[in-house]
């Protein structure tokens, strides 16, 4: 919750993504430490801090680019 993590459905834990909230420019990394989100339409669950840095707790939602920085070797 007070990290930068992330869930998403199918990149290994591990992977590091960077954020940008197109509206305000705010960025984040955050790193892929759990499965999900299970909400039909959304790609990624955001931890409370991440959400928080972006500036996307009152809406709950928005859409944000996303860039692939690095992903775990096997």
């Amino acid at each position: 919750m007070n990290k930068f993590t992330a869930a998403h459905k199918t990149l290994p834990f591990g992977t590091k993504l960077l954020l940008t909230n197109p509206l305000n420019k705010e960025t984040v990394i955050v790193r892929i430490n759990d499965c999900g989100p299970f909400v039909r339409g959304r790609i990624l669950d955001l931890s409370y801090a991440a959400a928080k840095k972006l500036k996307i707790i009152k809406p709950g939602t928005a859409k944000l680019d996303v860039k692939i920085i690095y992903i775990p070797k096997k």
